[in-house]
């Protein structure tokens, strides 16, 4: 029997808050670094399924870890929900996230993607491959990340700011798997091939592959996934690189339960139920990112980008190494 209520809608601290009427002992609340939008189904689903209310406080991922510390014990917030492990590595450094046994979550989330004292666990995951031009580019050319330092690319890539986490958790992988030795080379080769300044988000990099400012790019394959739901035509295709080596880098977006939470054992059952098969497709579909747990179907536009082999190291490697990465892509000349 489900005790979902009417849902209010009101601003609070620049951030936004979504709660059932009523409230109680048993109510959650979680602060979300995911946009509302992507969120707000899946735990309306949650309320109706359960019959437990939620409130959720949505903001960018710094903001609300910022806003944990300040509030220590006295926190309102059960679960933190935030993109990239950088950020969840964050959390567990400032001892925002409390060890959560589940066997359950355990068996579901592959060990790559949670962190490794089960403090976080990956929700869906993001993969971050080459964008290219079908119309300028043989993908016979194409091979590694590395691959892209090469001169043939000289004036002809497109990258995001160094400022955002996804390329700062690539980076950080690249240094895992290369050592800060060579990732210099391939950063350093990247910005000597850039066709033009880096962009503020991955949407403009493939806009400008499709414009022909650029014939080949990095971004993660959700926003592609958004224009060809726009345009199923749009001309740009997905290469994943490195599938004779450590594979294609993937990210999580994720969830843990905060240390002071007033209600552990309900946010455990949240945490639980967001690793179900039903709730996995939905949660990867509201974004076109792939479920966490293996076996649950893909979007369509999803399947139409094949298999492909992810990078299996730890993702909490992308949080461990991320200044370091950070430094290496400044002294780069990478911004």
């Amino acid at each position: 029997m489900s005790r979902r209520t009417p849902i209010i809608i009101a601003a609070l601290a620049g951030a936004v808050a979504i709660t059932g009427c009523d409230t109680g002992d048993d109510e959650l609340t979680v602060y979300s670094a995911r946009q509302d939008h992507l969120i707000k189904p899946i735990l309306e689903r949650f309320m109706e399924e359960t019959g437990t209310p939620v409130r959720f406080v949505t903001d960018d991922a710094g903001p609300l870890m910022e806003r944990l510390k300040a509030e220590g014990e006295r926190t309102p917030a059960d679960m933190l929900l935030t993109v990239d492990a950088g950020n969840l590595h964050q959390a567990t450094e400032n001892d925002l996230l409390a060890e959560v046994d589940s066997e359950t979550l355990r068996e579901r989330i592959p060990e790559h993607l949670r962190d490794p004292e089960d403090r976080w666990f990956g929700l869906s995951v993001r993969a971050r491959p080459i964008m290219y031009s079908p119309e300028r580019v043989d993908p016979e050319e194409l091979d590694t990340y590395a691959g892209l330092a090469d001169e043939k690319w000289e004036g002809r890539l497109c990258v995001r700011t160094s400022q955002q986490v996804y390329n700062q958790s690539l980076v950080a992988m690249l240094l895992h798997h290369h050592g800060e030795e060579e990732t210099t080379r391939i950063v350093e080769g990247w910005v000597d091939n850039l066709a033009t300044s880096p962009f503020s988000n991955d949407t403009s990099v493939l806009e400008a592959i499709e414009a022909g400012q650029c014939d080949v790019g990095i971004t993660n394959t959700y926003y592609l996934g958004r224009l060809l739901r726009d345009d199923p035509d749009f001309p740009v295709e997905v290469f994943w690189p490195d599938q004779d080596g450590h594979g294609a880098h993937v990210n999580v977006s994720g969830a843990g339960i905060t240390r002071h939470a007033s209600n552990p054992e309900a946010a455990r059952e949240l945490l639980e139920w967001l690793a179900s098969d039903s709730a996995q497709e939905q949660f990867a579909a509201l974004n076109l990112e792939y479920p966490a747990v293996e076996g649950v179907e893909w979007d369509p536009i999803v399947q139409e980008w094949g298999e492909f082999k992810p990078d299996t190291i730890n993702v909490s490697e992308a949080g461990r190494l991320q200044r370091q990465a950070t430094m290496l892509m400044d002294r780069a000349g990478y911004r």
